[in-house]
């Protein structure tokens, strides 16, 4: 499947350096798989259970007992397994090989003799398989299987869970579509879709790219398979609560309506977004096979709703706690938002996508918001606790005691019953590297910035790119270019949409940037030889951020924001009732490094003003006074929010106009 031709370059040609991204990329790596594994045996004291390995042993044979975690737990393990994949890929290590091959022998002992595997329903109800698409995830789990599958074996070259996968696919393939005697279901949970996508991609059987679009484009038609699995089950639903099938609604599961009308992102949000990351897949399979421009229309009107609509200024998505979903435009509550990381990690992968199909810097900006804000926040810097929740408002006593705030965790946790998120994280920074270039024979793109050296080939001559930055912190990228001939290509460099004043460089020499530009992108075109230097220099002041009108809950406030890091005001350093400070809007704000974090971050400094609130012991109410004394303030960014000490928490501030 051709992508404008684009190519990523692969992970073990990018060798990532001690900046943000690198650093989280080794804590992967050292810690956090580690970790996690030990997380899958249930070997934290103190965290919630996992048991994921377990099950696989009890369905391969190799253990007593009965299932244990929820029905899609098997995931879990997939995504920790593609994780180790990616890490092998760039740091290969025959320890962590070794116990990866391990896990690959107990799963293809659980693979049921049909290419069938799950271990729930291999465990607990066999004869159920299938009758429950909707609730129970089997093809969700499924395609975190293939994904794994597909990333091991380009890490290795090894086909034993390559293999796995296909008959799994096969079987999948034999069970679902159009034809007569099939099922024409689709997975309540998307996720398939974008894994048979990539096995095509690896395989170039074609069957899988077309029960890809078959899922996509089966779903929301009428009759509702949803609706006749629910009658052919006797009205009986896998979860207590459920009393309606589907029991939140079909826009729950974006089945409302064909996914080439939709128009409005709502439902689950992860659900959502990967099945948007994959409608950008499919788009640009048919543009290449037919020309034909609906899908890549329909992706369109999806991402310029949610992102314009229905984002967080911290790159998170889904507001609402009870469908952990969308809600509606310019609903974006900071204290009880749900924000999960997974909605923010797969809001990377809809950029990623829409970035292929054309690449816009509209689109990396995004997947650089959620990157250094939404998804980041929800691993502590040690790798071993975890947000699964990320509001933007936090007032722990409010947690504590109030039913509607009960989802949020003031604190990071060990581990969690439902564990989506923990090893979504490991998969996405421990293949960070894959998202910093684009390119093809006439053109490189620089999507992120961030210390690294990659290779790639242009016109059949090895040239290699070296980035040295301190970036998001410091404004200045050097990036130098090695080649052993002569070669000419032009050098796409994004130019963010928060920077009001870039500036490149070529050796030296200034360069215009009027009349080069093409969608978001300085475009530099030469015959680039060894040693040659650019030098992109991107202004981060600190910016004042307002929100739109419509978010009502941020109406006279501000934000604090430099470069594509978001701030937000803690406790621990400037008291408690944070509700009661109010910033100026003439306040000028002064930068420096803070050593308390690690990989030293840069902090904001500046001055507020703080409501008085002595007085008021015998007081509810009383006549408005303007009783406010000056207070000197610190941000710390967004992401870090969490890591000395458990306190108060807020981004949105209240702002004070001059009078």
């Amino acid at each position: 499947m051709m992508k404008n031709n684009l190519k990523t370059v692969p992970l073990k040609h990018v060798r990532l350096g001690n900046g943000l991204l690198g650093r989280k990329n080794e804590l992967i790596r050292r810690e956090v798989l580690p970790y996690q594994w030990k997380a899958l045996n249930n070997d934290i004291p103190g965290a919630d259970q996992s048991n994921a390995v377990e099950n696989f042993r009890i369905a391969a044979g190799e253990s007593q007992g009965e299932f244990a975690g929820l029905v899609f737990q098997d995931s879990d393990l997939y995504k920790w397994l593609e994780a180790t994949a990616y890490s092998l890929a760039t740091h290969p290590e025959k320890k962590l090989e070794d116990l990866s091959d391990n896990v690959i022998d107990l799963i293809e002992k659980a693979q049921q003799p049909d290419g069938y595997l799950n271990t729930y329903f291999t465990i607990a109800e066999p004869e159920k398989r299938w009758t429950n698409l909707a609730e129970c995830h089997e093809l969700y789990c499924a395609g975190h299987l293939i994904e794994a599958a597909v990333a091991y074996y380009q890490a290795t070259g090894k086909r034993k869970l390559l293999d796995i996968a296909v008959r799994l696919a096969d079987h999948i393939d034999g069970k679902f579509g159009p034809d007569p005697g099939k099922l024409r279901g689709y997975p309540g949970h998307q996720e398939i879709e974008l894994a048979l996508v990539k096995l095509f991609e690896v395989t170039g059987d074609d069957k899988y790219i077309r029960l890809a679009r078959y899922f996509l484009e089966e779903r929301g038609r009428e009759p509702h398979y949803f609706d006749l699995e629910w009658e052919k089950r006797g009205r009986t639903g896998f979860w207590p609560s459920s009393g309606t099938e589907p029991d939140r609604g079909k826009e729950y599961f974006q089945a409302h309506k064909p996914v080439l009308e939709q128009e409005t992102a709502v439902g689950h949000a992860v659900r959502a977004l990967y099945m948007y990351s994959a409608m950008a897949d499919m788009a640009a399979y048919v543009l290449a096979e037919t020309g034909d421009r609906s899908w890549v229309a329909a992706c369109r009107r999806l991402w310029e709703n949610v992102t314009g609509k229905q984002l967080y200024i911290t790159g998170g998505v889904g507001a609402d706690a009870y469908s952990e979903a969308f809600t509606f435009d310019y609903d974006l509550p900071d204290d009880t938002a749900y924000t999960e990381t997974c909605a923010a990690i797969a809001l990377v992968f809809f950029a990623w996508r829409m970035l292929q199909l054309q690449p816009a810097a509209e689109y990396a900006d995004v997947m650089e918001k959620a990157l250094y804000n939404g998804i980041l926040s929800g691993i502590a810097e040690d790798g071993k606790s975890f947000f699964y929740v990320n509001p933007l408002a936090v007032h722990p006593e409010t947690c504590a005691k109030r039913y509607d705030h009960r989802h949020v965790k003031t604190v990071r946790q060990k581990w969690f019953g439902c564990a989506c998120c923990p090893p979504n994280l490991a998969r996405l920074f421990a293949s960070i590297g894959g998202y910093i270039y684009l390119y093809n024979n006439e053109r490189i793109y620089i999507n992120l910035y961030t210390n690294n050296t990659a290779r790639c080939r242009i016109k059949d001559r090895e040239v290699t790119l070296t980035q040295k930055t301190n970036y998001p912190w410091e404004e200045k990228v050097r990036i130098e270019i090695s080649s052993p001939e002569a070669t000419r290509f032009t050098l796409a460099l994004r130019l963010p949409g928060w920077c009001k004043r870039p500036a490149v460089s070529v050796n030296g020499e200034e360069i215009a940037l009027a009349g080069i530009m093409e969608n978001g992108y300085a475009l530099i075109g030469r015959e680039w030889k060894n040693g040659d230097t650019v030098e992109l220099t991107l202004a981060m002041p600190v910016e004042k951020m307002a929100a739109h009108p419509g978010v009502k809950e941020n109406a006279g406030k501000i934000a604090l924001q430099r470069g594509p890091v978001v701030y937000c005001l803690e406790e621990v350093d400037n008291g408690a009732n944070l509700h009661n400070l109010v910033i100026s809007t003439e306040t000028g704000f002064t930068t420096e490094f803070a050593e308390d974090f690690p990989g030293k971050v840069v902090v904001i400094k500046g001055e507020a003003f703080r409501t008085v609130e002595t007085g008021w012991e015998n007081e509810l109410y009383r006549p408005l006074s303007r009783q406010r004394e000056k207070v000197g303030i610190k941000a710390v960014p967004y992401y870090t929010w969490g890591n000395r000490s458990p306190g108060e928490m807020r981004v949105w501030i209240r702002a004070l106009d001059r009078e």
